[in-house]
């Protein structure tokens, strides 16, 4: 065996799906995760390289972001390569390790040159030693023009079925997530589309109310976009898009828990609603991330960025710059979960969601060694991509 490629993590806390383990150890060969055990079981015989730590540390499962336009100055829709491999190179440092490259409204040339190039990125640039892009997530132009956020009005169209096919050929099948708001022309038919080929439907940047919501459901719909924003709200006698999300067990939520989007109570209140298998954690971040205060821009549209919020002119939130550290710290202060359970939301939910918890998602032996080190604060100082360290805080 070549123990060049081995490598032994002792720390003080491994963050399992339900638990921390104390003075346990993780062992990774290759672009896989060997062996986890505690340190009272490490191989007397071990050979290779042995990382420790003099603090207390946390060694949790790589994040999963399925929603994020980008970051770093660079954005999907730049449809480059650089620009991709710029948002797998940054992302590491919040401790994501894979990602869906997520499109934005715009129109279908622009649209197909971001999937064409995705395409490529997946199939010849990822490498190992920074995060994955393991599909992508078409939000819009498939949308509800009256609750439009920050998509561009002009390029919206009506769900359809024959343009969805055409663009997941161009995407060579790397369409893994589609928003859409289901009471639009042609809506149900392209739902059940995609849930019977495989691809995750999701009710967004929508006005349905709650009796659109469950057709939307019986006929496949299973995912919401960042919940409660871009959507028809609750009223009493109306439960609306989000009463229905909230309501509705066949339902994934996605929260952008930045503090800003959405008050802390309000996140509260979803977990205690929808309980913590059926969130996901999402930045829904777009190039600012990274970058100083200023202006920057989202689909072709001047967003201004101040004080960790981006906003458009007239004051519309555009995404957000927010990084998936924050979003698992803060779900732990916000709804005052636990952090094996903020680490699930960001991990293991929305691998089982993508049908890549075979390999994604935990600490397990034969999964991908996508690992994140958090020190005491949950700040990563360490992040570990298919076996190859892709980050080595201060």
């Amino acid at each position: 065996m070549d123990t060049t490629q081995k490598k032994l993590l002792i720390t003080g806390t491994i963050v399992l799906e339900n638990e921390l383990v104390e003075n346990s150890y993780v062992i990774i060969n290759g672009e896989k995760i060997e062996a986890v055990g505690m340190n009272s079981t490490i191989p007397e015989n071990f050979q290779g390289e042995i990382i420790q730590y003099n603090e207390p540390i946390y060694v949790a499962p790589g994040f999963i972001d399925v929603h994020i336009h980008g970051a770093n100055g660079a954005d999907t829709m730049d449809a480059t390569t650089e620009a991709i491999d710029t948002m797998a190179q940054a992302l590491v440092k919040e401790g994501t390790t894979s990602f869906l490259a997520t499109t934005i409204t715009q129109e279908k040339s622009a649209i197909e040159r971001a999937l064409e190039n995705v395409a490529d990125y997946v199939k010849n640039h990822n490498k190992r030693g920074k995060a994955e892009v393991v599909g992508i997530h078409l939000e819009g132009p498939f949308i509800n023009p009256v609750r439009k956020g920050a998509q561009p009005e002009q390029y919206i169209i009506d769900p359809s079925v024959d343009q969805f096919k055409q663009w997941q050929e161009i995407a060579e099948g790397n369409i893994k997530l589609v928003t859409l708001a289901p009471e639009q022309s042609g809506g149900y038919e392209l739902i059940q589309y995609l849930s019977e080929n495989g691809v995750i439907p999701s009710i967004g940047h929508t006005d349905a109310n709650y009796t659109e919501v469950e057709k939307a459901v019986k006929v496949g719909a299973s995912h919401v976009t960042h919940l409660f924003n871009g959507m028809k709200g609750v009223h009493h006698r109306e439960p609306g898009t989000a009463g229905a999300a909230l309501l509705f067990n066949e339902l994934n939520v996605e929260l952008i828990v930045d503090g800003f989007h959405l008050r802390p109570e309000m996140v509260d209140l979803v977990v205690r609603v929808k309980g913590t298998d059926k969130i996901t954690l999402v930045t829904d971040a777009m190039r600012a991330k990274c970058l100083k205060n200023g202006v920057s821009e989202l689909g072709g549209q001047k967003v201004i960025v101040k004080d960790g919020k981006a906003v458009l002119e007239d004051g519309t939130l555009a995404g957000s710059i927010l990084k998936m550290k924050d979003s698992v710290k803060n779900m732990t202060r916000f709804a005052k979960i636990s952090l094996p359970e903020a680490v699930k939301l960001a991990s293991m939910n929305p691998a089982r969601e993508l049908h890549i918890d075979d390999r994604k998602g935990s600490l397990e032996p034969g999964k991908d060694a996508d690992i994140v080190v958090l020190n005491k604060d949950y700040e990563p100082i360490l992040t570990i991509c298919r076996g190859t360290i892709a980050y080595k805080g201060d």
